[in-house]
């Protein structure tokens, strides 16, 4: 009888242990299937990067349309940056490179790295919106004090949706401080 106990026992444990490494193994993978799954759906706002020298074989600037891209500027909670858009909005040719910039300034006594997610609404409009130079492709460190202008230089992809008048990009900066000192 105790021989059935501990074969039972055994089974119950190997099943547990199954569960907890597949558990394991999903939340790891979950990032990456998040990602893709963004990307091949358009959620989440997440936009797209393009090298320049790959713009004048892709793309002919539409001189007959206009677009509007608004941007906007969050902090995350516990983020004390004072973090805005150069410009709050541009009036843009889809097809052509357009450039401008973000303010950063680290108003704290101590050094900080603050990290910039980007979304864009409405959301199928986000794969329509490439960026070629970005501050969020890096994480930003600021000196106590500091302050900086960091660039973006981006492209409206000429396929966009003729109902899509008025793309809004919105970055929301993090303090990543302790994950960038380690």
């Amino acid at each position: 009888m105790a021989t059935g106990l501990q074969r039972r026992n055994d089974r119950s444990f190997v099943k547990i242990a199954l569960v907890a490494i597949a558990m394991f193994g999903f939340g790891y993978l979950l990032v990456p299937l998040y990602d893709v799954f963004c990307e091949i759906t358009g959620l989440n706002g997440k936009t797209g990067r393009i090298d320049e020298a790959e713009i004048a074989a892709r793309y002919q600037p539409d001189m007959t349309r206009l677009v509007t891209v608004q941007f906007i500027a969050n902090n995350n909670l516990g983020m004390p940056w004072e973090f805005g858009p150069g410009v709050e909005s541009m009036q843009v040719h889809p097809g052509k490179v357009y450039a401008t910039s973000f303010k950063a300034r680290n108003p704290t006594g101590h050094d900080m790295v603050g990290q910039a997610v980007p979304s864009v609404a409405p959301t199928k409009a986000s794969r329509y919106f490439n960026k070629t130079e970005c501050f969020c492709f890096n994480q930003q460190p600021l000196a106590a004090g500091e302050s900086k202008d960091m660039p973006l230089r981006f492209i409206v992809d000429p396929n966009l949706p003729g109902d899509v008048q008025t793309l809004t990009l919105a970055y929301t900066v993090f303090d990543v401080t302790q994950v960038a000192m380690k």
